[in-house]
């Protein structure tokens, strides 16, 4: 059976390091948010780092997840003090379950916050694909199908929520997700 891939990726408006209090309320809220989302049905895995997350994003080792990729237009730093982004690869198993999770406790708390924490960029925030059971999405991956998705919109290799595919191909709506625009604003 196969599973539903979610890529997100967003800029931070300062870098991780940064002990400002709204960086500070960012970086505080993520245990919840991955507590929440870890138990939440539908939600298979995510990507960890193997190593216990020593080290920057882009240093450490994932895996089975690959090697840590950022979109091309990502423009800000990538060393501790100047890393401004936030990242997620996780495997679900369905559409409703992703929609649920994302817009519902914490998550739904820290999404109502996003405007205060990101750049709006432009660029969607998230990209969905389904991949066969089995088979561990990378975070390359996520990049190309978020960069695909950017450039031709929703379509069955990238898509939303708003505007998915099953994965035979054929377009789904999933119920009480209604039409509206993915894009950031």
């Amino acid at each position: 059976m196969p599973h539903l891939a979610l890529y997100t990726f967003g800029v931070l408006k300062s870098p991780l390091a940064d002990p400002a209090p709204l960086t500070r309320a960012f970086h505080d809220s993520g245990e919840a948010v991955y507590r929440q989302i870890g138990r939440h049905p539908g939600f298979l895995a995510r990507a960890e780092a193997a190593d216990g997350g020593r080290g920057t994003l882009f240093d450490l080792d994932w895996g089975a997840w690959g090697a840590f990729a950022v979109p091309a237009w990502y423009g800000k730093g990538r060393t501790v003090e100047t890393i401004a982004l936030a990242a997620t690869l996780s495997l679900w198993t369905d559409p409703r379950s992703a929609f649920d999770a994302v817009h519902t406790g914490p998550h739904r708390a820290a999404l109502n916050r996003r405007y205060d924490w990101f750049d709006r960029t432009g660029r969607p925030g998230y990209v969905f694909w389904w991949v066969s059971d089995g088979v561990v999405p990378t975070w390359q991956d996520g990049v190309s199908r978020l960069e695909h998705l950017h450039d031709h919109g929703s379509a069955p290799h990238a898509f939303t929520f708003h505007h998915s595919f099953a994965p035979d191909g054929t377009a789904t709506r999933t119920e009480g997700i209604g039409p509206k625009s993915d894009q950031v604003r």
